[in-house]
């Protein structure tokens, strides 16, 4: 499931928790990159983060406001 693409790159992915954002985390995830997945609901950022481990990604959720 996880492609070459991005494989030795770190994504950090803002709003991650839900919606573009979190697709947007778990796509780079799949393309081998390694997320940062930051919301400014850490629950929110931790699910995504979960998300992507459980498929055999590399993750972190961070409670961020980039404000």
């Amino acid at each position: 499931m996880f492609g070459p693409r991005l494989q030795g790159k770190v994504a950090l992915v803002t709003g991650a928790g839900s919606g573009i954002g979190k697709e947007t985390a778990l796509r780079f995830a799949q393309e081998g990159a390694r997320v940062a997945a930051a919301d400014l609901k850490g629950e929110t950022a931790e699910q995504t983060a979960k998300e992507i481990a459980a498929a055999g990604g590399e993750a972190i959720g961070l409670q961020v406001d980039v404000t």
